[in-house]
């Protein structure tokens, strides 16, 4: 491509970004999962096993799950006014960069704080600082996901940021997911649960090696069959992991099944984030405005209402089914509480840092004018959710694929934990939970996504003629 052309597309918000730009881009979303992802998974398991919430060791997994519902009817209040307010305003460091700093010091604090026992068994505590801990994501998380759709409009490029976008995520997955309790373990000074890291490794393993060969795959099979085929393959892995369960197989019977269903799950749940993009085009080829805040802040509900139901449902099944939290004596996983505050809270610093840097290595070039920006209101949160078909389909998949993901993830802690110690009734509650609901949510995703009326080509003719009208409305 000439320079002449290259400038041209440029013009037209064509952009394309340097290696630098993508990496600082997509290392927000390791700094997110870092925090958000470490609460998310484990905040359940803390709450039953480390902080005893309410005192009740049969009852703190109920409770545990109230509270996250609770929390996601808070979100459908704040989200649209963060939304909003964002789509409105100007802050001087950027658009959307701005809130990686105001509202990343928040989101670091009350992260932590949710995981002090200093309070413990308090209710009440856990609810304040979840809460806003909860508030403080929203204001990281809606900005954020903005960045992306106001770094270009090339579709090729967008699809590289998200794949460098998950495989960054998925690098603060395998710290989460694999290393977290090895370094609680060291921390407390207690006996390292290989069984749980190497189960967990081999579930990450498919997030580092896959996900960076999404773009290609994608042009192999084509969008729609990607999902179809990835998810075929998480249900194949959850049917495994299952008869392993249930006839009390060799551990590597166990790992393999992860792997498998790590396998469908990591690319079905990654390429997602490249729909927002595109729905959020689709929506100001309809009405003119690019609200990408907006958008953002609807997606953000949804996925956001799938972690929570995700992290609750196995909380309701499993006190239902007369599950009882081991003494930490008689536990396989660490349960030390200083040494979890110690190392959550060394993870929620690094994640802040890495927001900084995310922070420096992003500039936003596609963003409404400033004109325009006067006429967002709140409501345009559920005005732009009625009128564009293609948001609907995204969100409904958003939340029922990250139920789908973090039914598993919060499960496996118990999976993992001495699973035959408990009665038989808490045996098959904790194997549905980690396997057959999934499985069930996986074939529901299917579905959802066959909905989906956005091709490629579709999304490319769609950004040329915003680019056309823009022009023609400045050349006038």
């Amino acid at each position: 491509m000439s320079e002449v052309d290259r400038k041209d597309l440029e013009a037209k918000g064509f952009y394309k970004l340097s290696w630098v730009q993508r990496f600082g881009f997509a290392s927000g979303d390791l700094a997110q999962n870092l925090i958000y992802q470490t609460v998310a998974s484990q905040l359940m398991f803390f709450c039953t096993d480390v902080y005893i919430l309410g005192g009740d060791r049969s009852r703190a997994a109920g409770i545990a799950s109230t509270l996250m519902l609770i929390v996601r009817f808070v979100d459908m209040v704040w989200d649209p006014i963060v939304g909003a307010f964002i789509d409105k305003n100007h802050p001087r460091w950027g658009k959307y960069r701005s809130y990686l700093i105001i509202g990343g010091i928040p989101l670091t604090v009350f992260s932590a704080l949710t995981f002090w026992n200093k309070f413990a068994p308090s209710v009440p505590y856990i609810y304040i600082t979840y809460i806003l801990l909860s508030l403080s994501y929203t204001l990281v998380n809606v900005p954020y996901g903005a960045i992306n759709s106001s770094l270009t409009r090339d579709n090729d490029e967008i699809t590289m940021l998200t794949s460098l976008r998950m495989w960054c995520a998925n690098i603060g997955c395998f710290f989460v997911y694999t290393l977290l309790f090895l370094f609680i373990a060291i921390v407390g000074g207690t006996s390292i649960p290989w069984d749980m890291i190497l189960f967990n490794l081999f579930g990450n393993i498919p997030n580092l090696c896959i996900v960076p060969f999404m773009p290609a795959i994608k042009n192999l099979i084509g969008k729609k069959n990607m999902f179809y085929v990835f998810l075929t393959v998480a249900v194949c892995g959850n049917a495994i992991l299952y008869i392993a369960s249930r006839m009390n197989a060799n551990d590597w019977w166990y790992r393999i099944g992860n792997l498998i269903k790590s396998t469908g799950v990591c690319v079905a749940t990654g390429y997602q984030w490249a729909l927002v993009p595109e729905v959020i085009s689709y929506g100001e080829w309809k009405t003119g405005r690019r609200i990408s805040a907006i958008v953002n802040a609807i997606t953000g509900l949804f996925f956001k209402a799938g972690f929570a139901l995700g992290g609750a449902i196995p909380g309701w099944i499993i006190q239902a089914s007369g599950y009882v939290s081991p003494p930490a004596g008689e536990s396989t996983l660490p349960k030390d509480p200083m040494a979890w505050f110690t190392t959550l809270s060394i993870y929620f610093v690094i994640g802040f840092i890495i927001l900084v840097f995310c922070f420096t290595q992003t500039k936003e070039r596609v963003v409404m004018e400033e004109g325009q920006t006067n006429s967002v209101k709140v409501s345009d949160f559920w005005t732009e959710f009625t009128r564009n078909p293609p948001l609907v389909v995204v969100s409904l998949f958003f939340i029922v694929s990250f139920v789908m993901q973090n039914i598993s993830n919060t499960s496996n802690n118990y999976l993992m934990n001495d699973l035959y110690k408990q009665k038989s009734s808490a045996q098959e509650a904790i194997r549905w939970t980690v396997c057959v609901i999934p499985a069930i949510l996986a074939i529901v995703c299917m579905i959802i996504i066959s909905r989906y009326s956005l091709t490629d080509e579709k999304i490319e003719k769609i950004n040329k003629e915003i680019e056309e009208r823009n022009a023609a409305k400045d050349s006038a």
